[in-house]
């Protein structure tokens, strides 16, 4: 497993807009880049999509909850499983805070990750996480309203012939839907428990 980069660059300004760029560079992908808007209210939770039980859902449905976002698919090979291990620690270490959690596993690769698919990987986590996973156009749109990069590259060792370079950071939604702020998927699970616990709490 190569080490498994991610810089955050500086704010630069595109087209009279603030914005930053995430680098993320996963075993022999190059560099692939992920825009996020620095600025909470661009970022907007707004989807329909199949979660692995065969439900249909929308971030309405999770309203009253936090929501914690991370992107990725299934056959990655090291920053998702580490992703969704540091969630599932977080989640264990909330305890029974946990129950005003939600945490998304969205996939970004909606050919090989349907529901079923999700159904065999997203468990072996946790069970409060939730895959979900929809139509390519579904998942297009759903990127673009979460402001998050993906990219299909080919990649010869890879399952199929191709792996996916995307944003690896999570995304934190607050009980009426707004974006909070973001944690790297690589951070000390107890120090995002101590922020959400702040949070719920307040």
């Amino acid at each position: 497993m190569k080490k498994v980069r991610i810089v955050l660059w500086s704010a630069v300004v595109v087209a009279a807009a603030v914005s930053a760029t995430l680098w993320m560079t996963e075993r022999n992908q190059g560099p692939v880049a992920a825009r996020v808007d620095p600025e909470a209210e661009s970022f907007t939770a707004d989807f329909e999509l199949t979660d692995h039980t065969g439900m249909v859902q929308t971030d309405e449905d999770f309203r009253g909850r936090w929501m914690l976002v991370f992107f990725g698919f299934a056959n990655c090979p090291d920053v998702c499983p580490m992703g969704l291990a540091t969630i599932a620690e977080v989640m264990d270490e909330l305890g029974t805070q946990g129950s005003a959690v939600q945490p998304l596993f969205i996939t970004v690769d909606p050919e090989r990750d349907t529901p079923s698919a999700l159904a065999n990987y997203v468990p072996q986590f946790g069970q409060g996480i939730l895959g979900l996973s929809g139509p390519p156009d579904q998942i297009e749109r759903t990127a673009e309203t979460f402001k998050i990069y993906y990219q299909k590259i080919e990649e010869a060792s890879a399952p199929d012939g191709y792996a996916m370079g995307h944003t690896s950071s999570f995304l934190l939604f607050d009980p009426e839907g707004e974006f909070v702020r973001i944690y790297e998927y690589d951070e000390e699970p107890r120090l995002i428990v101590t922020d959400l616990r702040e949070r719920i709490g307040a």
